[in-house]
């Protein structure tokens, strides 16, 4: 594996087993390097990569392991056996072991001759595939989201992470899967989830794979950070450190969760990298023709965008970008290029409804094609507004299943019915732990009324609303936004019964970085292609244009693609792949 790193950001890949490990990558082979050598990444984000792929947090690592947590088990877990994909099965680099985070966000782990065998984060499979627990979950309701541009923006504003929004920070998000259903543990087994991590990381002696490659130290003595045997560059810093034997099992699990959410915070898009990488065509395209690359201090994404459109728009003689014997991609099939049509495709992306500069409503005479009113929800340079809208996704294949019309009729209970009876219409957590989630389930000819709502599942939920009502009140402001509605006031109890309904099939909106390195796409995993995710825009648009979708986001009626454009704008959106590693 070629890896320039003094270019690439927190891409080095920590491989188990049989692969190469990160540290031979950077040419720290060996159990005791020379101090001199010094980490690329920050020591957090090296610690936190390790506790990223520590498989022994599972349940089935908790139930079949000794008494010595560093004794290894007969068998792995069976969900393990092999790597789900959209095709045949791969041969999954985990087998034998248990779950950890990089199975269902793999990078370079299952890599083969296949060159869209790389991954930015994410998993082959349109659902994960999760421990058996006899519940009858065996796959999680939805396809996995990328890890890679997650941490909250410069100016701290959360970013909520699931397609639902469950998780405001890296942090929440590493505690509640580590602890979650995705490792194996039932809403009621959250103690033990707790103490096992705890056990591990107090128990640990740095013996195995992964400990060997970092000198054989124990997670203990790296978190105390004080031995003389941790090389320089590497000793954690004192936000990081902790004394896991003086230590509450809760305080461990904070220490283990700030990592790992340094690790994600770490894991960035190269955008506009100098150096020898160049990330994207379309970053490539921006920097030889002195576009602008981000929005000026104090501007607005959308304020950005719109001064971006107005620059492409008077480039007399655009540069290319189409030298196929300088600049290529490795982890990609299609050329490394900007040209003529990614060019159409950017404008297309970029136009807007004329009455957008005031409103989100669709100008008096709109046109009939070239309008991609990509804007309303992936704003660059980020690609996504990290914002939540209904796409028409659920509604589309629950009707697919029970005809047309169906979901539109379904019984969604409001808020006062909801919360009056959580565990009929809820998903089981350790507060309801008999939760039957019918609205956070993929929809199955066998069980109608079953269908994922996304942000509806959490905004109102009991579980969160008494520990985050700060939380709570940033998802009814973004529920707000989607919906068009008067910001909410802060200082006033949240509109629960209002906005409720208007959270309805909301999900949070992924970026589009990348797309070559992480379908099937939407949150069901639903499209194989990115021409199958734009002809979803042009069906969905019709149907909003009709006042045939339930809580549809506004900004679909404003989509008008001709088959032309749609082509134009599948060669653009392949113009923001790169090689991520």
């Amino acid at each position: 594996m070629s890896v320039s790193v003094s270019s690439r950001r927190a891409r080095r890949i920590l491989r188990t087993g049989l692969h190469v490990a990160w540290w031979s990558v950077v040419g720290l082979a060996g159990c005791h390097p020379p101090s001199a050598s010094l980490p690329e990444d920050p020591a957090e984000v090296v610690v936190g990569e390790r506790l990223f792929l520590e498989t022994r947090f599972a349940q089935y690592a908790g139930a079949h392991m000794a008494a010595d947590v560093n004794a290894p088990w007969d068998a792995g877990d069976p969900v393990l056996n092999e790597l789900e994909t959209l095709d045949s099965p791969r041969a999954n680099p985990f087998r034998a072991q248990a779950m950890n985070c990089r199975v269902c966000h793999l990078v370079d782990d299952a890599a083969t001759s296949d060159r869209l065998a790389v991954r930015s984060y994410v998993d082959f499979a349109r659902q994960s595939p999760i421990p058996d627990r006899g519940d009858g979950h065996t796959h999680t309701p939805r396809n996995s989201p990328t890890l890679v541009d997650t941490a909250p923006g410069p100016d701290g504003t959360p970013r909520f992470l699931h397609f639902d929004g469950q998780f405001p920070t890296p942090e929440d998000l590493v505690r509640g899967t580590l602890l979650g259903r995705n490792f194996g543990w039932l809403p009621s087994e959250s103690s033990s989830a707790l103490a096992q991590v705890a056990r591990v990381i107090r128990e640990d002696n740095g013996q195995d794979a992964l400990g060997k490659g970092m000198w054989s130290l124990s997670y203990a003595t790296l978190l105390a950070g004080t031995s003389p045997e941790i090389p320089a560059g590497f000793v954690l810093p004192d936000a990081y450190r902790l004394d896991v034997s003086q230590a509450t099992d809760d305080q461990v699990m904070s220490a283990v969760s700030r990592l790992v959410g340094a690790y994600l915070r770490h894991l960035q898009f190269a955008r506009d990298a100098g150096g020898d990488y160049v990330g994207s065509p379309y970053d490539r395209f921006l920097i030889v023709n002195e576009l602008p690359r981000h929005p000026d201090a104090g501007e607005t994404p959308l304020a950005y965008a719109r001064r971006l459109r107005a620059a492409v728009a008077a480039l007399k003689k655009p540069i290319f970008v189409e030298d196929p014997a300088r600049l290529t991609f490795v982890h990609h099939e299609h050329a490394f290029r900007f040209g003529p049509s990614e060019l159409a495709g950017l404008a297309v992306f970029l136009a807007e409804p004329a009455s957008s500069q005031s409103t989100s409503t669709a100008a008096e005479n709109p046109p009939t094609s070239g309008q991609g009113a990509c804007l309303g929800c992936h704003t660059p340079p980020d690609f996504t507004d990290h914002g939540f809208h209904n796409t028409g996704i659920a509604q589309e294949g629950y009707d697919a299943l029970f005809g047309a019309g169906a979901f539109a009729a379904l019984d969604i209970p409001s808020f006062e019915r909801r919360a009056a009876t959580p565990a009929a219409f809820l998903p089981a957590s350790s507060t309801i732990s008999e939760g039957q989630g019918p609205f956070l389930a993929m929809p199955t000819a066998a069980n109608p009324g079953r269908v994922d709502l996304g942000l509806w599942n959490v905004y109102g939920n009991p579980d969160f609303m008494s520990s985050s009502p700060e939380r709570q009140a940033a998802l009814g402001t973004l529920i707000a936004a989607a919906s068009h509605v008067p910001p909410l006031d802060q200082n006033q109890p949240q509109p629960y019964a209002e906005l409720l309904p208007r959270a309805v099939g909301l999900f949070k909106t992924p970026t589009v970085r990348d797309l070559g390195q992480s379908p099937p796409y939407f949150h069901d995993g639903s499209r194989d292609t990115i021409e199958d995710a734009i002809q979803h825009y042009r069906v969905a648009s019709d149907a909003a244009r009709a006042g045939a979708l339930r809580n549809g986001a506004t900004e679909l009626g404003n989509v008008r693609l001709s088959a032309e454009d749609a082509t134009a704008l599948a060669d653009f959106l392949r113009a923001l792949d790169e090689d991520y590693e």
